[in-house]
């Protein structure tokens, strides 16, 4: 479907939803509206698109505390932003409990750790369902380290 769409190098990451490609589209809200339509038209349901280029990988890539990571001890997700929510004033529709949870946000995402041993009492879980759900897509950062190599 991407490369029917003008995409090239489309490569997927396992079946986590993630589709890596190069183009010389540069506009991304439009890029993303492109393969939306590809989509919907290919497998006859919507799908919310979300489109980075490689340097916003980059930038995330390095904002992520190389420490965090999504393993036995601890829950690491980035929640990665869609245009018209992307501000640093997204937090305030966040639940954050600081004694919990560690919330910071980059330019196109919100990081987010909380131990295990916490998670049932996270913030986190207020957020799925929500309006401000369906304009995000969460990745755990393990995948989003991936993808950024992927990228590079």
């Amino acid at each position: 479907v991407f490369e029917r769409a003008g995409m090239a190098e489309v490569r997927t990451y396992i079946n986590s939803g993630n589709v890596v490609f190069s183009t010389d589209s540069p506009k991304t809200t439009q890029l993303a509206r492109t393969l939306e339509s590809a989509i919907e038209d290919a497998f006859g349901f919507s799908v919310r698109v979300l489109v980075r280029d490689a340097l916003g990988m980059k930038t995330m890539l390095d904002a992520l505390p190389p420490t965090w990571s999504n393993d036995e001890s601890a829950k690491c997700d980035v929640i990665l932003l869609g245009e018209e929510v992307d501000s640093p004033k997204i937090l305030e529709q966040f639940t954050i409990k600081p004694e919990i949870d560690d919330v910071r946000y980059v330019p196109g995402a919100v990081f987010w750790r909380v131990d295990r041993a916490n998670i049932t009492r996270s913030g986190l879980l207020k957020l799925v369902g929500t309006e401000l759900y369906a304009q995000t897509t969460v990745r755990n950062c393990n995948t989003v380290r991936k993808l950024a190599g992927m990228v590079q």
